[in-house]
């Protein structure tokens, strides 16, 4: 059918609609993406007049890897589900693992308390209350030892959301590994390691930019020669949608960071086909299903070009988005919690259906405290589930020629690329976020998206609509206060047994390290096998590189 045929028989069908709008009128004035782009009511050929085959989609596998990184998908191997745990002690965490395992978890992905993130010993005045609280307290190599003891680090892959101290913990799970007798070189994980979204969205950022810049180029360059299986960053677009982005903006965002990390890298001396096929992506899966499926596609054959036309990488390896997926935290209700069951489900779907490398669900009683045993259990069952009873892995790319799919694809990769080309404007991603544009953006997202909750223009059942009245919650996950005092008492201890002249040692090497042009991972490594402790090492590096003060964006 010709452009013109196909036109005039889709203006007849419209006269179709509007004598049944009169009849019936649809329920909403407007449907649209939280973007603001409008849903159209059908989608047809005339809404990817110019798509091409080999150009906009090939084939799984290949250049623009549309369709996914893996020629053959989930039909040679499911996605890596890898359930996201840690609270209070590394010993009540260990326990947490390895019943995930049991239960048929195929990797682990590390939760650190708030003080750990933010490079403090649990002993620091600032932790006081935050102990244990929103995941592990990890205060040295021997906490590391306990939390990883009895699990075989050569046969697990391991993922660690940390970021400001991110080579500190790197170097403690090297150290672990080593102690097992299971070489660096061999390996599997991912480090989040990805500080320009702390500046972003999330906080917990230690050192100016340029330092930590400086930081995670250098875990690009030991890890390319001593841990070559590892993912040296998981660029995280997850928590720039949980402050209230759009799908577009999260893309957007992402992809501008990790234009800045990849420059860094290649400003610093190093070949891009070196640590390039080691970058990883971190998103989320939000409950519009057919948004998040083209979104996921939309980032892939973006940052296939960014790589290999901007940057002029030569191996296909360089070109492949490879990416975790969790569950949109942010869509979890306290109201009727088992309605977050369906919600994690959907969402699942999305990030099958887009093609996720790994995926955490989350689970029905987050928005009211750390999950239980028995929730968790449900949130790996409905990958499980999702896996091996639904038949949505059974085909690669099974959602593509959808005249929608294909559409809205191109158009979030397309509004992405106009966002891109904004921040290269303003000097690229550090540049955009020291004069508050990212910030501002997803603030204003985030507003309106409030807005419409607050106005009843989005329906969130159970919070807007639909409600009932409710029994208190029961049978929540509380952490023991006394987890705190359990920590100091161990610090103190290992301070008393630990050969503190050469914990010194270390730290002085380590600072003028810092102070020089070298690469920091080995001196932090030699501390870290002294069993000097998280804080000791991040304050030798505030004393040299300073602390991150957040600009007010008003």
């Amino acid at each position: 059918m010709s452009g013109k045929d196909m036109q005039d028989s889709f203006n007849r069908w419209q006269e179709l609609v509007n004598k049944t709008l009169s009849r019936f009128p649809e329920q909403k004035e407007r449907y649209a993406f939280d973007s603001g782009a409008c849903v159209e009511r059908l989608y047809t050929p005339l809404d990817a007049p110019d798509f091409d085959y080999e150009q906009d989609l090939g084939y799984p596998g290949q250049y623009p890897f549309t369709r996914g990184v893996q020629p053959t998908m989930y039909r040679g191997k499911h996605w890596t589900m890898r359930m996201y745990a840690g609270f209070a002690t590394a010993a009540e965490s260990n326990k947490r693992y390895k019943y995930l395992i049991e239960q048929g978890s195929m990797g682990l992905s590390v939760a650190f308390d708030l003080p750990t993130q933010m490079g403090y010993d649990s002993d620091d005045p600032i932790s006081m209350g935050e102990v244990g609280k929103v995941g592990v307290a990890i205060d040295s190599l021997a906490d590391m030892e306990i939390l990883f003891g009895g699990i075989p680090l050569d046969k697990v892959s391991t993922s660690m959301t940390i970021n400001a101290p991110a080579p500190v913990l790197l170097a403690m799970y090297i150290a672990v590994a080593e102690k097992q007798g299971v070489p660096a070189d061999k390996l599997n994980g991912t480090i989040q390691n990805d500080i320009l979204k702390e500046y972003i969205a999330r906080g917990t950022y230690i050192f100016p930019v340029k330092p930590s810049m400086r930081l995670i180029t250098n875990i690009f360059e030991y890890c390319s020669k001593h841990v070559p299986r590892w993912n040296t960053i998981s660029i995280s677009g997850y928590h720039i949608r949980e402050a209230g982005s759009t799908a577009v903006q999260e893309v957007a965002f992402t992809l501008a960071d990790g234009i800045a990390y990849v420059q860094a890298a290649i400003d610093a001396g190093q070949s891009i086909d070196d640590f390039a096929p080691r970058l990883s992506f971190f998103f989320n899966a939000h409950n519009n299903l057919l948004e998040e499926v083209s979104k996921y596609r939309a980032a892939r054959r973006l940052w296939a070009k960014i790589m290999k036309e901007r940057f002029g990488a030569k191996d296909p390896k360089s070109w492949q988005l490879k990416f975790h997926t969790q569950t949109a935290g942010c869509t979890l209700t306290a109201q009727q919690p088992d309605n977050n069951i369906v919600r994690v489900a959907i969402q699942t779907l999305a990030a099958v259906l887009g093609g996720t490398q790994s995926l955490h669900t989350n689970s029905r009683d987050e928005a009211l405290a750390l999950p239980t045993e028995e929730s968790v259990m449900i949130a790996l069952r409905t990958q499980q589930i999702v896996a091996n009873e639904s038949g949505v892995a059974d085909s690669v790319d099974p959602l593509a020629g959808s005249y929608y799919i294909e559409s809205l694809t191109t158009s979030i990769e397309n509004e992405a690329a106009k966002l891109i080309a904004r921040i290269d404007d303003l000097g690229g991603a550090p540049a955009a976020i020291e004069k508050g544009f990212i910030q501002q953006e997803i603030m204003d997202a985030a507003y309106k998206y409030q807005k419409d909750i607050e106005d009843g223009g989005k329906i969130i059942v159970g919070l807007n609509k639909y409600q009932i009245k409710e029994e208190p919650p029961k049978g929540l996950l509380r952490v023991d206060p006394a987890v705190e005092n359990a920590q100091k008492e161990r610090i103190a201890r290992l301070k008393e047994k630990r050969d503190n002249a050469l914990v010194g040692e270390t730290l002085k090497n380590l600072e003028k390290a810092c102070k020089s042009n070298e690469n920091v991972m080995p001196y932090i490594l030699e501390a870290v096998k002294a069993y000097a402790t998280l804080g000791e090492i991040c304050n030798i590096m505030r004393g040299v590189f300073g602390e991150y003060k957040q600009n007010v964006i008003i």
